[in-house]
């Protein structure tokens, strides 16, 4: 792996570890458990932090990573697992911060936003 994309991974894994460490902010396991909670509230429609869009490209990344078919296969030692790694992070990254913002809403911290609804604070 190159320094640039050394680089690119280490900043990625030190924003996921980062956006758990602010004072108010929920721990990484508290947004790991809070997962399957905040998918299931997306598809009954409660949480609408998350758009169905943004969950679809969680799930193509998910299935991309466990696809044996890649952009880039694993036979080519090193580059071929690059592309894995950077999705990867980027999933992971995505979803812990999206647990987060759902922990702040489950806690009543955030409130849902419905487009057209106005919602007094």
């Amino acid at each position: 792996m190159d320094k640039k994309r050394s680089a690119a991974a280490a900043g990625a894994a030190w924003e996921i570890y980062s956006e758990t460490l602010r004072p108010d902010a929920p721990r990484l396991g508290e947004r790991v458990k809070a997962v399957p909670r905040m998918l299931k509230a997306v598809l009954r429609g409660e949480y609408k932090g998350m758009s169905y869009g943004t969950l679809g490209l969680l799930a193509l990344g998910l299935v991309y990573i466990v696809s044996p078919i890649d952009a880039i296969p694993e036979v080519l030692p090193v580059v071929g697992v690059m592309d894995d790694t950077g999705v990867a992070l980027w999933l992971a990254a995505a979803l812990v911060k999206a647990a987060g913002d759902f922990v702040g809403w489950e806690r009543g911290g955030r409130p849902s936003v419905v487009v057209g609804e106005v919602v007094d604070r």
